[in-house]
């Protein structure tokens, strides 16, 4: 995995509450056991017609706004566990997903794939949604040593919680497996012990 520092970026909005995984990614695209190519079917439904043409007025679809940061409605990834959801967000070159609430699988699954899921308030999470209404070019600043985010366009930030293990795993582009081997040392010692 890359390392997560700080991130200042335009966002895409979708104020959409209740997105399930099978919105983000649905289930006929799950075959495929590697990640490749998941990023081209995110939001699939939403976002091309039965021929498979875009649908102009889907947000991905809409040039005005880009970004590596989806600002999402409330209950965000709920649904089936599928790591896929993950897979397709990280695959479309977001790095960052906004909510005011996240489902437990679907929060985890976005860490062990190098996505950041930011929790913040409604009111925070409305204020972003209006920033970039009024501006498709305003960004924020997710900083995760800080655990912070900032809306730029206000000055307004607000602290975020994440698991500490995961937080250093992030900080230092390690998935589970990276972990273990940095501390191969240590573990070689306690196994002699």
């Amino acid at each position: 995995m890359e390392k997560f520092t700080t991130l200042t970026s335009t966002c895409i909005p979708l104020p959409i509450e209740n997105v399930d995984t099978d919105q983000i990614i649905p289930a006929r695209f799950l075959k495929a056991t590697t990640r490749e190519g998941f990023g081209d079917n995110l939001f699939a439904d939403w976002r091309y017609d039965k021929a498979g043409n875009p649908i102009p007025s889907f947000i991905l679809n809409n040039p005005t706004f880009s970004g590596q940061v989806l600002v999402a409605g409330k209950n965000f990834g709920s649904g089936s566990s599928r790591e896929h959801a993950a897979w397709a967000i990280a695959g479309y070159g977001l790095k960052v997903v906004v909510s005011s609430f996240f489902a437990d699988i679907f929060k985890g699954n976005a860490l062990n794939n190098g996505v950041l899921p930011v929790v913040v308030s409604e009111g925070f999470l409305a204020e972003l949604f209006a920033s970039m209404e009024a501006d498709p070019k305003a960004t924020v600043t997710v900083n995760l040593e800080a655990q912070t985010i900032v809306n730029n366009a206000n000055g307004k930030q607000e602290s975020f919680d994440i698991n500490s293990y995961k937080k250093g795993c992030m900080l230092n582009g390690f998935d589970d497996i990276d972990f273990l081997l940095s501390n191969k040392d240590k573990i070689e010692a306690w196994e002699v012990k």
